[in-house]
């Protein structure tokens, strides 16, 4: 490795349920082994994995139950996105409850 130091892998976890969260929240962060137990329970719950180390370098300097920050929004909502389009039932969630919100919360 010519003297570098081998870099961790990092991983983190988001949680964004509309019903209870406002914004989304930082459910899981971690380093080394712990990234690696992230991403296992990710898999064995059928999560979609998306990588970015960037955004996974700044929220592993966040802890687990913080809300993102305004500055991530935009990426964030794109990884979620793309998970409401890979994940059928989480999609429909999301819609159903922008829709609520939109009526005034009927």
């Amino acid at each position: 490795m010519s003297g570098e130091k081998a870099k961790k892998k990092q991983a983190a976890a988001l949680r964004y349920d509309p019903d209870r969260d406002d914004v989304p929240v930082l459910a899981a962060v971690g380093e080394g082994f712990v990234a690696e137990k992230i991403i296992e329970k990710a898999a064995e719950h059928g999560i979609p994995v998306v990588e970015d180390a960037g955004l996974a370098s700044v929220l592993a300097k966040m802890s687990a139950g913080d809300y993102i920050p305004p500055q991530l929004y935009e990426v964030v909502a794109k990884i979620l996105v793309f998970i409401s389009q890979t994940d059928k039932g989480y999609g429909d969630r999301i819609k159903k409850a922008g829709a609520i919100k939109r009526d005034g919360g009927r």
